[in-house]
């Protein structure tokens, strides 16, 4: 989930953002607009409140983003709190189950493939999504975000060794439960 070494200076682009510069805050939009939408719809599992919840994080961001100023290494996971905020927020006003609108499976054009690939999907959705919230939230950022345990850690708040042990318990809880609870 970091940029690469050879994309764009965040650092330099955050603190012209933080001095109120609009388009510097554009080009954070959009280095980080698709990495932000892909977790909060694996959150909420429905493309319309993934977009709206994503326009309120990024607003919410942009009110906010003088608080990043000397603090431009953590940038991201600062927005990837926002971002689980909105997302736990909408999830306890809205009561709503994954869906799985928009989500391509399959290629091969084959129905039958893809209806047993879709049924895979709901089943992991279904499993993901009935893990405990922080279980629920590592999976989500490692596998589903491909973020490393150092950003995890510095999006929920714990450190590395607590998010290798949750991160352990997840797996486990989501095997035993892909398994049929053995």
């Amino acid at each position: 989930m970091a940029v690469p070494s050879d994309g764009p200076d965040i650092s330099g682009i955050l603190k012209r953002a933080i001095d109120g510069d609009v388009e510097a805050y554009g080009a954070l939009y959009s280095i980080y607009l698709d990495r932000i939408y892909r977790y909060v719809f694996y959150q909420l599992g429905d493309r319309m409140m993934a977009e709206d919840v994503t326009e309120e994080v990024f607003v919410k961001a942009w009110k906010g983003i003088k608080s990043c100023r000397g603090k431009e290494e953590t940038f991201s996971a600062w927005l990837y709190r926002i971002a689980r905020n909105q997302a736990i927020d909408t999830i306890r006003r809205n009561h709503r189950e994954v869906f799985l609108e928009g989500l391509d499976f399959t290629d091969d054009g084959d129905p039958t493939r893809e209806v047993e690939s879709v049924e895979e999907w709901q089943k992991v959705l279904d499993a993901v999504s009935d893990l405990p919230e922080a279980q629920k939230q590592i999976i989500t950022l490692k596998f589903l975000n491909e973020a490393d345990n150092n950003e995890i850690g510095r999006i929920l708040g714990k450190r590395q060794g607590a998010v290798r042990a949750l991160q352990m318990r997840a797996l486990d809880s989501l095997r035993r439960r892909l398994d049929g609870g053995r």
